[in-house]
């Protein structure tokens, strides 16, 4: 049998489709078949990197069987990174290599995929048989796809394979059809894999592997959160495939110890890694379609501890040959990984169990029900009649001659987060509120923008002196310089026993902190900065919590500061007809915080009585975490210290008051609306940003510059909503001209920071139930 086989993603950016691709090819030829392989080229050059974010190719000795097609582009896609082709010269070599290779049976994989694999269906002489390897719900980017007709291209495959239900249940959902599972294949030696009788001796550490990239999906900060839980319990190493030591780096919250990172492998030192761990961790957050890394696993006599995604549960029998745990939990990453640590007979039982499950998935059997598929998509035929033929040429009909399969809703096939399942109308209502808060910001400021009329904004805009503008921005970027030096004394005041904090490690931190603020949601910006400065000074796990405590510090000067400027602001208009008590309590909700965190370990004293142990554990680590909060208010009870503190952080909000006011010279407002409105409008686009609705609070900031400056003062609404963009476009300048060299100078990526700050926090491990040790048991 002549076969092709399409791969839409370049060979020398090999993935999991890429390898399938490849062993299937090698199947088939031993089995005497004549298998080509189409697919894209990237040569190991400069040229490359820059297409692929920086990447570069694997230099591989391409074989006679391969056609290369073109060089690709990396596009961002369902969590991690495709390098896809869109050259339409290497469509046309595809095309006619397809029509004039005489195949018997052209196979596509991931059908959907622009624009090779998505170009195959229509075009080939031979019956085409497609393989599904991804699990998107995502109905965004599979709407498109449905909307370019994607359903009617994928009528014209005989016969559609899917990795795994989860791949199934994507193609069903979204684009209908019939769907037969085979799964990815995997090497199986020979020789049944004995236990290693050294995983069973005392004091051994526990040897953990997690193989896979730094990318967000992968979830590798969560097991790196869990292990630097799991060694203050039991001895454990971790060693780190895929992941470079550049991007492990910024991840890290308490050092390298037991930590080894090995970087790229080849396939035969990962091989030996994975036979010589007792435990391969596969912390996923979601995108796994099948997840070639257990089988990996299995084949080498590995037990997993995985999440509970639907690729992965479509794998691991949990409590056989692996563990599942929730995703994103690493508290129970880091229990189940000790659980096997303190049981190491448990884990022989499931090393024996996952190298017999890996049989299931051996190659010579995976490529049989393969080419029992191709048999059956060339035994289908053609269809009787010209209107039948002409119907599943144009998609209009499957081409299996089934009766039609019609994409249909289909029940999720995601574990339910705990907390929704417990508490679905909290889950309900949260996520109601912030889509009204987004929606409402949007369409509030379509009319208010409709209302004023855009020309008339655009006019007020133009009308802005460009020389103080520039002078704004400049003052912005002092007032954060002033910051840094306030937050450098709090610092001092609050880390005696590291080494002292420098400006620079302040000034680092702050910058960095203003960027993610302005290009996130929420409030990720504090802990971001928080784990810039710690990672300078220190571990950074034991220095977080009283770093975080000094930002409690920096609250305190600034709810003093909203105050002067509200009354400055309450001195000049009457802008709330007396009802402003309400606004004022808004801005002073931090000091709320702020006593709560000093009275917190007061109120938790009695938890350390408690006759349950977890309870007097949890109670224990919160006081302690309570306690070193409290650390970074120290600056308050060091006069010199706190002196600078407040005298800096004060002098920010002052300069940042002067660059309001010198904006409205820009417009041409300062007769109308003088120093009290540049106070103001401070005050209100500070307070209305407690609650962040969108990223840097678009839309609100806006609003809020209108409703001080049209109400207040009477600036009319367009050069009120004018000078409201200018403002915030001054803001979020300051953020990327100060915090874009603080990532180059620190060493990091925007990404690095963003997955930084949200797994920041440090996990601790509840005590062992009553009955358990914590030293193994080896009876």
């Amino acid at each position: 049998m002549r076969i092709a086989l399409v791969s839409p993603y370049s060979w020398t950016y090999p993935g999991g489709v890429t390898r399938h691709i490849e062993a299937l090819q090698a199947q088939f030829t031993a089995l005497g078949h004549d298998a080509r392989v189409l697919a894209p080229v990237d040569p190991p050059d400069r040229w490359s990197a820059r297409r692929h974010r920086g990447a570069v190719p694997q230099v591989r000795e391409l074989p006679d069987w391969l056609l290369p097609l073109g060089r690709t582009v990396g596009f961002a896609a369902n969590g991690a990174i495709s390098n896809l082709c869109a050259s339409p010269e290497s469509v046309l070599r595809m095309r006619h290599e397809l029509r004039t290779g005489g195949y018997d049976v052209v196979h596509v994989h991931e059908p959907v995929a622009p624009a090779l694999a998505w170009d195959a269906l229509s075009v080939s002489p031979a019956p085409v048989v497609g393989t599904f390897h991804c699990y998107s719900a995502n109905g965004l980017s599979n709407g498109i796809a449905v909307g370019l007709g994607a359903r009617r291209r994928l009528n014209q495959l005989k016969v559609r394979i899917a990795v795994s239900e989860a791949a199934a249940w994507t193609g069903q959902r979204y684009f209908g059809g019939r769907y037969r599972i085979i799964p990815n294949g995997v090497h199986v030696p020979d020789a049944p894999i004995l236990p290693d009788p050294a995983a069973l001796e005392p004091g051994r550490p526990l040897q953990i592997v997690f193989v896979g990239q730094a990318v967000e999906r992968k979830g590798l900060p969560i097991l790196l959160r869990a292990f630097e839980a799991l060694r203050d319990h039991v001895p454990a190493e971790l060693t780190l495939i895929g992941a470079t030591p550049e991007e492990v780096e910024p991840l890290l919250l308490a050092g390298h110890d037991g930590i080894t990172v090995l970087g790229k492998v080849d396939d035969e030192a990962k091989v030996r890694v994975l036979r010589q761990s007792d435990v391969l961790a596969a912390p996923s957050l979601g995108g796994e379609s099948f997840g070639m890394v257990l089988t990996e696993a299995f084949a080498a006599g590995t037990p997993v501890v995985a999440s509970d995604i639907p690729g992965y549960a479509g794998v691991v029998r949990d409590g056989e040959d692996g563990i599942l745990v929730p995703r994103g939990d690493a508290a129970a990453l880091g229990e189940a990984l000790r659980a096997l640590a303190l049981e190491p007979r448990r884990r022989a039982e499931l090393a024996a169990n996952a190298a017999e499950t890996a049989r299931r998935y051996a190659w010579p059997k995976v490529a049989g029900e393969v080419l029992r598929a191709y048999e059956d998509a060339i035994a289908v035929g053609e269809p009787d009649g010209v209107a039948r033929r002409a119907a599943v040429r144009v998609g209009a009909l499957p081409a299996d001659l089934q009766p039609r399969s019609p994409a249909r809703r289909l029940p999720s096939i995601e574990p339910p987060k705990p907390q929704a399942a417990r508490r679905p109308i909290v889950a309900f209502a949260r996520r109601a509120v912030l889509i009204a808060a987004m929606a409402g910001v949007l369409v509030g400021s379509y009319f208010a923008v409709q209302r004023i009329g855009l020309d008339r904004v655009w006019q007020s805009l133009l009308h802005a002196t460009p020389t103080w503008v520039l002078l704004s921005l400049g003052l912005m970027c002092f007032s954060m310089v002033l910051r840094a030096v306030s937050w450098t004394a709090i610092l001092r005041a609050a880390l005696p026993a590291t080494p002292k904090p420098r400006f620079v490690d302040a000034l680092q931190g702050t910058m960095i902190g203003v960027l993610m603020s302005a290009t996130l949601p929420a409030r990720l910006g504090e802990p971001a900065r928080a784990m810039i400065v710690a990672r300078r000074v220190g571990r950074p796990r034991d220095a977080l919590p009283a770093v975080l405590g000094s930002i409690v510090s920096q609250t305190v000067i600034n709810v003093v500061a909203l105050l002067i400027l509200g009354s400055a602001m309450f001195g000049t208009v009457d802008l709330f007809g007396g009802r402003q008590s309400a606004l004022i309590a808004v801005a002073a909700t931090p000091i709320l915080i702020i006593a709560a965190v000093l009275g917190a370990p007061a109120l938790l004293r009695g938890g350390g009585r408690a006759r349950s142990a977890r309870i007097r554990a949890w109670t224990h680590a919160a006081r302690s975490a309570m306690a070193q909060v409290r650390g970074g208010l120290l600056v308050f009870r060091r006069p010199r210290l706190g002196t600078v503190a407040v005298a800096a952080q004060l002098s920010a909000w002052a300069v940042q008051w002067l660059a309001c006011y010198v904006l409205l010279v820009a417009f041409g407002l300062d007769d109308q609306a003088g120093v009290g409105a540049a106070a103001a409008v401070l005050f209100a686009v500070n307070v209305s940003a407690v609650l962040p609705a969108t990223p840097s609070n678009l839309g609100v900031f806006q609003a809020a510059c209108v409703f001080v400056l049209h109400k207040g003062y009477g600036v009319s609404a367009e050069d009120a909503l004018g000078y409201g963009i200018i403002l915030q476009a001054v803001e979020v300048a300051t953020a990327f001209i100060m915090g874009a060299p603080a990532l180059v100078g620190e060493g990091v990526s925007w990404r690095d920071v963003r997955l930084r700050a949200m797994h920041a926090s440090p996990v601790e491990l509840p005590p062992l139930k009553r009955g358990r040790s914590e030293t193994p048991d080896f009876r």
